[in-house]
């Protein structure tokens, strides 16, 4: 497209936009008419363009920061498909994790006074080893901590060695407050809870109400797995069981836990008896947990209202709703649910009111703008400054930063409330600092405010407000009974921002009644995807991951909220799916969601709003059902997500490989499985790798070959017979690239080809009569030799063959034109071609020309005049 200054990255070329006059009319043309289709203006609202060589797409692409950032950060882009007139717009304004650029100096004229600069930066990335491993640079989170794992930190447009001396140039808390750093430290908790505590436990750690601070009871603790794990974490624990604990005694306590107890009781009288006596004990609240009935399993032998197991027991499978409604009936309290089977039941309202506030808050806005790296400015003049001169100032700065951590942590929990804290919600420590430092709380709190940006309030206000307005909405969707009184912090919440608890309660009902709104749900879901929240089928569905709900727009919180008051949390599921036009949706959890790049479906949750009732799948054995991988994994994620990068590199590494039609849910397991073998790959967790299968000779190579017609072909092998068998898995591999890339294309034009010359093992190399160079030839594929080291360090492999009655310079020139070959030798019309497959796709043709004493001598060539040139 361009031979001016341009980037290629694999199939994509970027150009800046100061530099289009490079194109030609053509191309001039496609870049204005993906401006017209995205309705933007270029060198105003875009100034990168990037082209795709293997679609008629463009993308325009707005870095803000391209001249005065060493690595800016994208923050726009536009995807613009040609063909349909349609265009896919992104924003990263608020990511904390946007795709950044290297290697400026490429965009830019020689002449361009700037261009040194950033060469230099590049060089010096260069040579720390910065760019040895691709799939860690593309984001700016990695990208920065490819940087420290380094030794270096970026000062501008230098990088600098980190000594012993700037190990504090961090401020302490930096990195862990950023929401990122604690992925680690979730994924341990994850595993210790998984495989050592039992749902409903699970779920209490997840709530933060296994904090030592409360005494648990686990009614019908059966052999006590739960309680050993409680009590060897340090928590007051005790249980009974009628069966295995029945001289324990049945105590009060603050967390009642009733697991799974009440399904095995086949007598609906004693069933009763046991939920109702487990309730007298809860001071605070109780867990109850039961079996769901499984859509998708069988369910055993008919007993009473329930069933008889293969085991002899029995079970009563509920469905949500019964279990919720049993539970209601029995209680006349509402129950909350929290995850499929388990379910919460408060005693102390106060506790139940503060959880649903928590449980529908955003996580991410308010904190957002604190968290993200600024760039360091003067404070602005305080109110006291202004009025009192330069000396007020000169004071407000030192009370500041004798009392920066204390001031720092008040602003944050301004921030965190969206309001300004009373005294009893700031931590004493700090109130007493800043109190001795500023002489009030709110003195204090005025200094911040003037040091502090004003958008920062306005943001975390609003965020705030849409987070009570996402909680009333799903109290009033609840129809739960009226509080007889208000939590304090909330009282001061819908004061200070709705100003009567009458507006906060409207704002919530005109929240809800936008739920039916099939309009207002797909703008948001459009908003939301803009956002590089989740994957979106416009006028269909938005599914993303679960931990991004919290990010979304109210709408999309009180629409996904109303489905969890059927199924529980939906932190349950790894993915959530909004059905756009039909009311629905759906959850999913995967068996190892995180850790593979291919997870596999083991649950599917349908929530049916419009009739408040869901339906509820399960996958693997036992079911007959076979468990589904999800495909484009990627999609769901955000760039924020820790392996984000890798599962890109993965879902583009698969999608190259063009096995199967992945779109939709792709091909079943047993087909994509036999795909991916038939071409020697594999899946090893978030990573694509080669096969180390040696296969059977006869096996196919690629769709019309077998591996042993290229490997017993050529006069030597045919003359000798030796094996001329390959040594090393990656050469089998190899030859089935070669095929899949090169000959199998042939073939498929213009019929079957004629090998003379195949795989070359070194035995079969020392036979072969006349020069030949292992070294550079690629027909000893991947073999190394006595040292270990491959025998032609170019890799791939290569075959020599020839198309009877055809023109070898039309085959020729036709493999140039349209394949990914390596390395191409014509040695005349009548005479077989020498072709090769292999990393270096550096697409050279070499034409063998005849020399003084007729020996033939390459002479390289360019592939346009090889196109177009005459014999």
């Amino acid at each position: 497209m361009t031979s001016g200054p341009h980037k290629r990255v694999g199939d994509n070329t970027y150009v800046h936009f100061a530099t289009r006059s490079q194109f030609d009319s053509a191309d001039i043309e496609r870049v204005r008419s993906a401006e017209t289709i995205a309705g933007i203006e270029g060198g105003k609202q875009y100034n990168l363009i990037r082209t795709h060589a293997s679609s008629n797409t463009i993308s325009l692409l707005n870095y803000p920061g391209f001249f005065t950032d060493p690595f800016p950060a994208l923050q726009e882009s536009w995807l613009v498909d040609l063909d349909a007139g349609s265009v896919i717009y992104r924003t990263y304004a608020d990511s904390l994790n946007p795709p950044i650029l290297h290697r400026k100096e490429l965009l830019l004229p020689g002449g361009d006074p700037r261009r040194e600069q950033f060469a230099a930066l590049t060089a010096m990335a260069e040579s720390i080893g910065l760019f040895d491993e691709p799939k860690r640079i593309g984001y700016r989170l990695q990208w920065e901590q490819l940087i420290r794992d380094k030794g270096y930190r970026l000062d501008g447009y230098d990088l600098l060695p980190i000594g012993n001396d700037d190990a504090d140039s961090i401020e302490p808390g930096e990195v862990l407050d950023r929401p990122h750093a604690n992925w680690a430290a979730a994924r341990q908790l994850t595993a210790l809870v998984r495989y050592g505590f039992s749902a409903p436990v699970q779920s209490l750690a997840r709530y933060g109400f296994l904090d030592g601070r409360q005494r648990v009871f686990d009614y019908g603790c059966g052999r006590g797995d739960d309680l050993r794990g409680l009590q060897e974490n340090g928590l007051e624990a005790q249980g009974w069981d009628p069966f295995y604990a029945p001289d324990r005694p049945l105590a009060p306590a603050d967390i009642v836990n009733l697991g799974f107890v009440i399904n095995v009781i086949e007598d609906p009288e004693e069933r009763i008896t046991a939920l109702t006596r487990a309730w007298s004990l809860a001071e605070r609240l109780l867990v109850v947990s039961v079996m769901l009935a499984n859509q998708n399993a069988p369910r055993g032998e008919r007993f009473r209202d329930g069933v008889l197991t293969r085991r002899g027991t029995f079970q009563k499978y509920f469905t949500q709703a019964e279990i919720r409604a049993y539970l209601v009936a029995a209680l006349d309290e509402e129950p909350i649910p929290v995850a499929p089977g388990v379910l919460y039941v408060f005693r102390d309202k106060d506790a139940e009111q503060c959880f649903l506030v928590d449980r529908y808050r955003s996580r991410r806005n308010p904190l957002r703008v604190v968290d993200r790296p600024r760039r360091e400015r003067p404070p602005r003049p305080t109110r006291e400054a202004r009025t009192r001169g330069p000396n007020a100032a000169e004071k407000a700065q030192a009370r500041y930063d004798a009392c920066r951590q204390p001031l720092e942590r008040l602003w944050s929990r301004w921030l965190d409330l969206g309001r300004p804290p009373e005294p009893d919600e700031v931590a004493p420590a700090d109130l007493a600092a800043v109190i001795e430092t500023c002489g009030s709380l709110a003195r204090a709190l005025r200094l911040m405010e003037e040091r502090g940006e004003p958008q920062d309030l306005e943001r975390a206000r609003a965020a705030r407000v849409a987070d009570l307005s996402v909680y009333l909405a799903l109290m009033q969707f609840e129809r739960r009974k009226p509080y007889r009184h208000l939590e304090p912090g909330l009282q001061r919440d819908i004061k200070a921002l709705f100003g009567d608890y009458g507006a906060a309660q409207g704002a919530g009902l005109g929240l809800l009644f936008q739920v039916v709104d099939t309009q207002a749900i797909a703008d948001a879901c459009r908003a939301a995807a803009e956002h590089g929240l989740g994957w979106l089928m416009p006028g269909e569905s938005l599914q993303l991951h679960s931990s991004l709900v919290e990010q979304l727009p109210p709408l999309l919180r009180v629409t996904i909220g109303c489905a969890a008051v059927l199924y529980g949390d939906y932190r349950n599921a790894d993915l959530v799916k909004i059905h756009i036009g039909s009311g629905k949706v759906s959850l999913m959890r995967y068996d190892g969601f995180d850790a593979l790049a291919l997870p596999r479906m083991i649950e599917r949750v349908k929530v049916k709003l419009r009739e408040q009732d869901i339906d509820w799948f399960s996958y693997g054995e036992g079911t007959g059902f076979v468990p589904p991988y999800l495909f484009h994994k990627s999609r769901y994620l955000n760039e924020e997500s820790p392996e984000y990068p890798e599962q890109v590199a993965f879902d583009e590494a698969l999608d190259a490989l063009g096995l199967c039609d992945l779109s939709g849910y792709g091909p079943d397991p047993q087909t994509f499985d036999g795909a991916l073998a038939a071409r020697r790959w594999e899946v090893d967790g978030l990573r694509l790798v080669r096969s180390r299968a040696i296969p059977d000779l006869d096996d196919a190579c690629g769709r019309f070959l077998t591996y042993r017609q290229l490997i017993e072909c050529g006069e030597t092998q045919a003359r000798t017979g030796m094996p001329n068998l390959p040594r090393e898995p990656d050469s089998f591999s190899a030859l089935l690239d070669l095929a899949a890339q090169v000959l199998d294309p042939v073939i498929d034009w213009f019929g079957m080809v004629r090998l003379t010359y195949g795989f070359c093992s070194p035995e079969l190399a020392r036979a072969i009569p006349g020069r030949i160079d292992p070294k550079l030839d690629q027909h000893a594929a991947h073999e190394r030799n006595r040292r270990g080291l491959p025998i032609c360090p170019r890799l791939g492999a290569a075959a020599d063959f020839i198309v009877d009655d055809e023109d070898m310079l039309e085959v020729a020139r036709w493999v140039v034109a349209n394949t990914p070959f390596d390395r191409l030798y014509f040695y005349g019309p009548d005479l077989p071609i020498h072709v090769s497959f292999g990393p270096d796709h550096s697409r050279q043709v070499v034409r063998m020309v005849p020399a003084a004493g007729g020996r033939l001598v390459p002479r390289v060539v360019e592939i346009a005049h090889f196109l177009e040139g005459g014999r």
